[in-house]
């Protein structure tokens, strides 16, 4: 399975919801970044989903890019708002959160399904901080 594919796998309880999945792709075509908009959570907002940058390509900007690419396609929808989940132990991309203006607003369990390597679903479970922006 390619980066793609394992940075969305899981996720195929969403794929009923209206949402707009983004990939940051190179000249030939190959995803190095992705990640998801859910337009039916919190009303006024986009939430931002599965995001991830493949681990031989971070802190070059690319989630950045990403980032800003989803708060545009937001705002574009006349949204407000721009929230996410990002897992407690995981401080480098809550820092990223953070420098784009994000700020922390609470904290709740989240899980979701993720493919094993028997093709089996487990269950994943992990504490997150939920973190907004104002887009306006």
């Amino acid at each position: 399975m390619g980066f793609a594919q394992d940075a969305l796998a899981g996720v195929k309880h969403r794929w009923t919801l209206l949402f707009f999945a983004l990939a940051v792709c190179t000249p030939v075509g190959l995803p190095v970044a992705v990640g998801g908009i859910d337009y039916t959570v919190k009303p006024g907002a986009g939430m931002l989903w599965q995001l991830g940058v493949h681990p031989a390509l971070q802190s070059c900007g690319i989630g950045t890019l990403l980032i800003r690419s989803a708060e545009q396609r937001i705002g574009a929808r006349g949204l407000t708002r721009a929230e996410l989940g990002v897992e407690e132990s995981n401080p480098r991309a809550r820092a990223l959160y953070e420098r784009l203006g994000y700020r922390a607003f609470g904290r709740e369990l989240d899980f979701w399904d993720v493919e094993a390597e028997d093709g089996s679903l487990q269950r994943y479970e992990t504490m997150c901080t939920l973190m907004r922006k104002d887009l306006a």
